[in-house]
């Protein structure tokens, strides 16, 4: 069994952008790692509406404070369990994954720390990114949009079709989980070159590479380019375009604005029709007409 590094590791800053990495692995972490944002809600809440209903993005909202409370007092697991279960449990598989493929991806690249996903894409052997969410949720982003080649996540169960809201064995990936996953997929004897985490529960999968970093807290860190970010497959890109464009969040759904697009649903849908004419709002004065 390969012996654990000290969890003291030095912040992300200290990574040496000069260095060759051509033939290097790499292992990162997700939420605050490769994205700036260390929540995961905004996603699950675009997958509560596109492949689910309104009324379950509205259910998942209700449910977040009681969500952040497992997750600052209970635990990361138990969080993410209830997320999960909120956002897919009786949605049909084949829809959840259309959403992750075509809409989610888009949410994703808006929100990338240039800092780290320099780093990740420098290893030019193997990257693999490690994370609590489910696969599915991520996988496409990952391959499409952060030249990934293999997602470590949580499996959704599904039985005759339909996601149960449940996972599959071993659970969450999070904590020591994260350890023995990258431990299975890499072996003893080519473990990762480079290790990339935001917190400790990352601290056992980065204490097996031979060199890992923090990427510490930071909502106003750099983030890359959207023009780095375009899928290769030019067929992927306009799919991902439609779906966006379509869409009921037009912006990652933090809770504020979430709970503000849905105040203003009803106004959307069922509104007089010069509130259509406002882009802005029905508060909005209406548009000057050309003399």
């Amino acid at each position: 069994m390969p012996l654990q590094r000290s969890c003291t590791f030095p912040p992300i800053s200290n990574c040496d952008a000069t260095t060759d990495r051509q033939a290097h692995t790499v292992a990162a972490d997700l939420d605050g790692t490769l994205l700036v944002s260390r929540s995961s809600f905004p996603y699950f809440m675009v997958l509560s509406v596109e492949a689910g209903s309104v009324a379950r993005g509205i259910l998942l909202l209700l449910s977040s404070p009681f969500v952040l409370f497992l997750y600052k007092l209970v635990s990361e697991s138990a969080a993410i369990k209830l997320l999960i279960f909120i956002s897919t449990a009786g949605i049909p598989f084949s829809r959840i994954s259309r959403v992750c493929k075509d809409i989610l991806p888009r949410y994703y690249a808006e929100d990338v720390r240039e800092e780290s996903w320099r780093a990740f894409r420098q290893c030019g052997r193997r990257r693999v990114v490690v994370t609590a969410n489910p696969t599915v949720l991520v996988e496409s982003f990952v391959r499409k949009r952060l030249r990934g080649d293999l997602v470590i996540g949580t499996e959704l169960e599904v039985k005759d079709g339909i996601t149960t809201g449940w996972v599959e064995h071993p659970g969450i990936i999070v904590g020591s989980k994260k350890k023995d996953s990258v431990l299975r997929e890499f072996g003893e004897a080519a473990l990762p070159d480079l290790g990339l985490g935001d917190r400790e529960s990352d601290h056992d999968f980065m204490g097996l590479c031979k060199e890992a970093y923090m990427v510490q807290p930071d909502p106003l860190a750099m983030k890359s380019s959207p023009e780095e970010l375009k899928p290769n497959d030019v067929e992927t890109d306009a799919a991902v375009v439609v779906g966006f464009d379509d869409c009921f969040f037009k912006s990652r759904p933090e809770p504020l604005t979430a709970l503000l697009t849905f105040i203003n649903f009803p106004f959307r849908h069922f509104g007089p029709s010069w509130y259509y004419s406002n882009p802005q709002g029905p508060w909005a004065p209406s548009p000057k007409k050309d003399e």
